[in-house]
């Protein structure tokens, strides 16, 4: 069989394209997860509680949404299988409607505006619309990975040039809705949205060679149909056998939890705290995440034989943490002390972001062998359903944390000194905590050490899996 590791899937243009996959996914969900429970409490003035109930429906459709979509396109046969994978049109179709998607969530009607129910029905339909075309072409881009990249190297080089993109994205998401939106002004949001999806249309295109199929991957797909075929029911059973894919998504769901909380604080930090604008907070996020990626590869390629991506994520993990936490004090109350600390986050922040898709890699690697075969997309469904459950923790979060600290909405720029204190807990303290519980409970349930790991990787090229 030819080297896939030399033609193909080591150049650095393909490694690049495949990136932009992670710019598009993260540029248009954080643009979502910056402004949405925002835009729908204080710009349209959904009632609070109303606001987190229509975001936890969002993430519970998740339960059904990921898994499915994810047992469904592996298992299923189309007329462009052959030709180009069982994984490229699923990518490419479903990212070109869902980059539109993103529009109808903030384009609502005024007869709905101002109605109370249509109001969250149009917030519950149009955020559930988004997820299902994110998840049908997201759950099928993480599953190509470990299938395409194949060796320790490459994995990690990929990762590294897909974590650099991706973390422009990141930026920019938080970035262009800081400029283009203004409080009070709930037609910026509009135009916001509408920015944000052309951007991301064009990108899908320039997607295209990173997520194209080797005709080695093709066979490979239907070398695995000849094998035993499992119902959805036995593979979500078969999921939740495997300890170490526990563990990585149990701290993937706190990390993405404290990393959406922190987020879509700082908006209410920049109308309530600082009165101003955002954009130098977030450009301080972005400046630590790139400074973070070679760091943290600079201290992966060093020590690759003493320590495993499984524990580097502990460790960027507790990094983010540790800077979080200061920001939880009422007088971390300017624009610079808000991004000094952002921006020490945002070192670990890049590291764990960097590191956490190999560390999955290595963990469906061994889930490959011991079922013999490949079925990613599955796992990426879950990995996609905790991913999406966070936003529920941040509605929830928020809205109890508003209601215990008498936030109003209504009241504009002036809040009362214990509203203040509230937004601080969300920024800082309940993200901090997050990462900690993930940390521990990752670290008593994960088992995979580098001596795993290489025998896996000899494994998987004597069954050419």
């Amino acid at each position: 069989m030819k080297n896939e590791t030399v033609t193909g899937s080591s150049k650095l243009g393909i490694m690049a394209s495949y990136g932009l996959g992670k710019f598009n996914a993260e540029f248009l969900a954080q643009a979502f997860g910056v402004v949405v429970f925002k835009y729908y409490e204080t710009e349209v003035q959904l009632a609070g509680w109303l606001t987190a109930l229509a975001l936890i429906i969002y993430s519970l459709y998740n339960a059904i949404n990921d898994p499915l979509l994810g047992y469904f396109t592996e298992k299923t046969e189309t007329r462009f299988t052959k030709r180009f994978g069982r994984r490229f049109p699923w990518i490419f179709i479903g990212a070109l409607i869902w980059v539109f998607t993103f529009i109808l969530i903030f384009f609502i009607p005024r007869p709905i505006q101002a109605n109370q129910g249509l109001l969250f029905l149009w917030m519950v339909g149009s955020t559930c619309l988004f997820d299902t075309f994110y998840s049908l072409w997201d759950v099928n881009y993480q599953s190509i990975f470990p299938d395409k990249f194949r060796s320790e190297t490459v994995r990690n080089k990929a990762a590294g040039i897909a974590t650099g993109v991706g973390i422009v994205g990141i930026a920019l998401g938080f970035i262009l809705p800081s400029i283009i939106t203004i409080f009070g002004e709930p037609e910026t949001y509009i135009t916001n949205s509408i920015i944000i999806a052309v951007v991301g249309f064009f990108v899908v295109f320039l997607l295209i060679p990173g997520v194209k199929e080797s005709p080695e991957m093709i066979a490979r797909y239907y070398e695995d149909r000849k094998k035993v075929e499992y119902s959805f029911f036995s593979s979500l059973k078969n999921a939740f056998r495997f300890r170490n894919f526990i563990a990585w998504i149990i701290l993937y769901f706190f990390y993405q939890s404290a990393v959406n909380s922190m987020t879509a604080s700082v908006q209410y930090v920049g109308d309530y705290i600082i009165d101003g604008s955002t954009t130098i907070i977030f450009v301080g996020l972005l400046v630590g995440a790139l400074i973070g990626i070679p760091l943290w590869l600079t201290i992966r390629s060093r020590i690759q034989d003493k320590i495993t991506n499984q524990r580097l994520m502990m460790i960027t993990a507790l990094i983010m943490a540790l800077f979080a936490l200061p920001m939880t004090s009422p007088s971390v109350n300017t624009s610079l002390l808000f991004t000094l600390f952002v921006f020490l986050f945002g070192l670990g922040f890049g590291g764990y972001w960097m590191i956490m898709t190999p560390a999955l890699a290595d963990v469906i690697d061994q889930i490959v062998i011991k079922t013999g075969v490949r079925n990613d997309g599955i796992f990426f469904g879950f990995r996609a359903f905790f991913g999406r459950l966070a936003f529920a923790v941040q509605a929830i979060s928020f809205w109890l944390v508003h209601e215990f600290t008498e936030f109003n909405a209504e009241a504009g720029a002036s809040q009362s000194e214990l509203a203040i204190l509230g937004i601080h807990v969300h920024t800082a303290l309940l993200p901090a905590i997050f990462l900690v519980i993930g940390v521990i409970i990752f670290w008593r349930i994960n088992t995979l050490n580098a001596e795993i790991i290489q025998i896996n990787k000899q494994t998987l090229k004597e069954l050419n899996l």
